[in-house]
């Protein structure tokens, strides 16, 4: 069910929807949008085989879908997208998961066809999203410049509050989008989305990859951005990166189920899951950002 703002409630926060029929919304400076289109097509599938040089790719890759936030007066973009979250995995190559012999069957395109699981089918990725500097943003002819030092992030102590977060406060928009999934040949499921949330006082993103390859393994990587709508159009963001993972035999011996029917919520069951790396940054945005 898509998600209906109130007009009355973004009048009265300051915010106004993106025009021609765009999916988002104007706020304190920011343009906040999403988009959600149909899976690749088999002619766009071999281009970005050819692109990212690898003939394995999620079974339904959305790669027309994004959400992307821009801050209009320093030109600083942040995006999400499939693609770059498939480059990070293609970097981050690691090892493939040791499938039970009695499952590798079901990877078999092709009857008696042998099963070499030489890569990592489960498409983890360490993506926490994209970002690039656009300038002479109301020139109309943006000039990208890429790794740009406005975009400096800073590790920090500094720790978004889930508790203020909450809080009832009107949800200005919302959205949920999901850039990759796959239900590795039924033996469970990758899957990465996105979801954004803004609200009067600011706004709200979970990134996040799911894995569970059933009976053997679950990862969970999350990246959570958190911005406040500041005063004289300067805003700090925090970035919560968090990566969990843990094996069912582990789980097991601690007396928790087996049974992978028992793990299809990853909102549920994160905080049993070890934490494996953890850390948090933040990025002060203003207008000193545009040269």
């Amino acid at each position: 069910m898509e998600w209906e703002s109130d007009d009355k409630e973004l009048k009265a926060a300051g915010a106004e929807p993106l025009p021609d029929s765009r999916r988002g919304l104007r706020i304190h400076g920011w343009e906040i949008e999403s988009r959600k289109l149909s899976i690749l097509n088999s002619v766009h599938l071999q281009r970005w085989e050819k692109e990212l040089q690898t003939s394995h790719l999620p079974e339904m890759v959305f790669g027309d879908n994004c959400l992307v936030l821009k801050h209009v007066n320093s030109g600083a973009k942040f995006f999400f997208n499939a693609f770059d979250a498939l480059v990070g995995w293609k970097h981050e190559a690691l090892p493939p998961v040791e499938v039970p012999a009695a499952a590798k069957w079901k990877f078999r395109s092709k009857p008696l066809q042998q099963v070499v699981l030489d890569y990592d089918y489960t498409f983890t990725t360490p993506y926490c999203g994209s970002e690039t500097v656009e300038r002479n943003v109301e020139c109309g002819s943006a000039i990208t410049d890429e790794g740009s030092s406005c975009i400096r992030w800073e590790d920090c102590k500094e720790k978004i509050d889930l508790v203020a977060l909450a809080s009832k406060e009107p949800i200005l928009f919302y959205d949920e989008i999901i850039l990759y999934e796959d239900e590795l040949a039924d033996n469970g499921i990758s899957l990465l989305t996105v979801k954004v949330r803004v609200m009067p006082s600011g706004w709200f993103l979970l990134l996040r990859f799911w894995l569970r390859v059933d009976g053997v393994l679950m990862r969970l990587r999350d990246t959570r951005l958190h911005c406040l709508f500041g005063e004289h159009n300067k805003y700090i963001i925090l970035r919560e990166s968090c990566w969990r993972e843990t094996t069912f035999q582990a789980l097991s011996s601690k007396g928790y189920p087996s049974d992978s029917a028992a793990y299809s919520d990853p909102s549920i069951i994160a905080e049993i899951l070890p934490i494996v790396m953890q850390k948090t940054q933040k990025l002060n945005i203003g207008v000193s950002c545009k040269q």
